[in-house]
């Protein structure tokens, strides 16, 4: 056996790779959190420190090998070193999104049949409590914050540094139990079970195995170089395979440093403090970026709207061929030296983008547009393809071989191919056990050979680059036989500033159309530039004049579209702009900010009716959850605009009646 391969086989597991770090790196910082505006560090070692007396006094509650144990809360360290804890005494993490409601949290801590939950503070907690009648099996509940628990008096509940005092006792009472422990794990166990975002009903429990993700992480350090020495901001949800690839696995694998913002509204603030060299997220947040360059730049002088609209020119003209070291000419160089030191650098620096080397984004597709926009301005952001079933690793773009409209070739020890169906499959070192208690839809997903089944629909163009369409049940063909791929679409749309959300429809139509949500800032300040006065987010998108604003988007869209042969009978000829936002606690996201289509489409059917018909509006009745978990209901009549569609040579067609 080789060097090497008795080195994996060696630290197979997390727990045995955190323990190789607390020497390695001892002295270097694993994890820092803001805390009342002070960065607090820790080491390797004392980290390590905390999560034994933390696994230790787990197992003095009675914790044991195959115990599932929920995680629920923000980005925290002592959250992310619930799961080494865990995993150091043979228990299964499972962690929950901080943002679910009491009833979604339920459904998967009964089906999970978690014996405990770690929680972060009162709030999660009362929702635990709240639910706690329907969980037969949930005993015991841990809080990390004491502040509003004084008066909790059930016995049940415990402070997480009482556990790990309970633990430190524990551990001197009981020589070697906790390496002994460590030393029990295997890279074929269970380390996680990561729930689906549940876009098309109940979420499923994936099971990852240690082996699943320690190979992936490995595979994925070792292309991108990445070394102890880089800094990532770990914002993202702890339930995302997402974040737990980088911010967990990619961290004990490589031994780096991962940052915990202050809360969720200071991460803009906590991302320019630390400038990490390392940085994942979804499009969302790379589209929320754009947005609030694009309002700066409106509420700038006219010499910097200028200077602005020049070097981002320059930038689209030569920024990405010079980031991917493809020759430019001496005048665009200067041009861009020029467009780095007056615009490209302060814009980056102002994100807290200065230092990084990668950016990634992923979990759903972005816009050709917005993506290009970055890579124009320097930053090296790359797309990447995965799911949770596959330990969020099936392809990678690399360095100097990005392409804005694919998603790259497969990832090292992957192989990707697609079926005579146009479905995209693969298999990899990532690819998962099994769901959770449901054998059935395993077999659905991995087949006897191998091969995992990704429900979307994709191409592999000549240069061995993934391009993914949309999910495969989602694309579709309107009555004339134009194919029409809903995602794509509404990833056009969200290029602009205007629209933070966008839902098209038109499979077995005679054409498309739209509903659009407004991005309440960028629209906000639109309208206060201009004098139009509103009341709330329902009144402002109501305005003649928005409607007029969005429709110069669709129409915008509409003209690319034109310019493709096979989506240019898709373009979208009658809008609307919703009253309200689509929103997880309504069911009409997951928390991942995915369109539910299914419920969309049932909840807002009488809407999409009135689009297909000569309606000129449309009464609306839509139920609503409010942020203290109530429910009320909305009531507003909403307009139907047409929107001017294109031939082939970009000559406008009249607008849909």
């Amino acid at each position: 056996m080789s060097d090497v391969q008795a080195s994996l086989r060696a630290h197979d597991t997390f727990p045995k790779l955190l323990l190789r770090n607390a020497v390695t790196f001892g002295d270097r910082p694993a994890f820092r959190e803001k805390d009342y505006g002070i960065w607090q560090s820790w080491t390797w070692a004392e980290m390590s420190a905390e999560i034994r007396a933390f696994a230790c006094g787990l197992a003095a509650l009675g914790v044991g090998r195959g115990d599932r144990i929920a995680i629920i809360g923000q980005n925290r360290p002592q959250l992310y070193w619930s799961f080494d804890a865990i995993q150091c005494i043979g228990g299964v993490p499972v962690p929950l999104y901080a943002d679910s409601v009491a009833d979604e949290m339920a459904y998967v801590l009964e089906h999970a049949e978690v014996r405990m939950a770690i929680c972060e503070d009162q709030e999660q907690v009362d929702k635990v409590l709240s639910v706690m009648d329907r969980l037969p099996v949930l005993e015991t509940v841990i809080h990390k914050d004491r502040r509003g628990m004084r008066h909790y008096r059930q016995p049940f509940l415990h402070a997480l540094d009482d556990v790990q005092d309970r633990g430190r006792d524990h551990d001197r009472r009981h020589a070697g139990f906790f390496e002994g422990e460590v030393a029990k794990g295997k890279g074929g166990d269970v380390a996680i079970i990561a729930y689906t975002s549940g876009t098309t009903g109940n979420p499923k429990g994936v099971m990852l195995s240690f082996d699943n993700l320690t190979t992936s992480c490995r595979l994925a350090v070792e292309m991108e170089g990445l070394t102890e020495r880089e800094e990532i901001l770990a914002y993202l949800p702890l339930a995302w395979v997402g974040d737990h690839f980088f911010s967990y696995g990619q961290h004990h694998v490589a031994g780096f440093t991962v940052n915990c913002p202050e809360s969720s509204d200071t991460v803009m603030m906590d991302l320019r403090d630390i400038g990490p060299t390392s940085f994942i997220a979804p499009p969302a947040i790379f589209e929320g970026f754009l947005t609030q360059i694009q309002i700066r730049m409106e509420d700038a002088s006219r010499v910097k709207q200028r200077l602005y609209r020049y070097f981002t020119g320059v930038a689209r003209r030569c920024g990405p061929a010079i980031l991917d070291g493809r020759p430019v000419s001496a005048g665009d160089r200067l041009l861009y030296a020029l467009g780095e030191l007056l615009i490209y650098g302060p814009l980056k620096n102002n994100l807290g983008l200065s230092r990084m080397r990668i950016a990634y984004t992923g979990g759903a597709p972005l816009g050709e547009d917005v993506f290009s926009f970055y890579r124009s301005m320097g930053i090296n952001l790359k797309q990447l393809y995965g799911q949770t079933e596959s330990s969020a690793y099936v392809c990678i773009q690399r360095n100097g071989g990005v392409k804005p409209d694919t998603v790259g070739p497969p990832a090292p020890g992957v192989d990707v191919r697609i079926t005579d169906e146009g479905e995209v499959i693969y298999k990899s070192p990532g690819a998962f056990v099994g769901y959770f208690k449901n054998d059935e839809a395993t077999r659905e997903t991995l087949d006897d050979e191998g091969w995992v089944h990704t429900g979307d629909a994709g191409i592999i163009d000549d240069d061995g680059h993934l391009k993914v369409i949309d999910r495969a049940k989602d694309v579709g063909r309107l009555n004339d036989g134009t194919l029409f791929a809903p995602q794509y679409i509404e990833n056009k749309l969200k290029f602009f500033p205007y629209v933070k959300e966008a839902v098209a429809h038109g499979v077995d139509r005679d054409y498309a159309t739209a509903f659009v949500n407004i991005d309440l800032e960028a629209v906000s300040n639109w309208a206060e530039k201009r004098g139009i006065s509103y009341t709330n987010y329902t009144d402002l998108a109501s305005r003649a004049e928005v409607y007029d604003l969005v429709r110069g988007c669709i129409e915008q869209v509409n003209a690319a579209l034109a310019g493709d042969s096979a989506l240019a009978g898709s373009q979208i000829r009658r809008f609307l702009v919703l009253h309200k936002e689509l929103d997880a606690d309504d069911g009409e996201l997951t928390r991942t900010r995915k369109v539910r289509r299914r419920i969309i489409a049932e909840r807002y059917k009488p809407m999409i009716d009135a689009l297909y018909s000569d309606a000129g509006n449309v009464s609306v009745e839509t139920q609503v959850t409010f942020e203290d978990g109530r429910t009320g209901t909305m009531r507003a009549d909403l307009d139907i605009s047409p929107a001017a569609t294109y031939g082939a040579g970009g000559e406008p067609s009249a607008r849909a009646a």
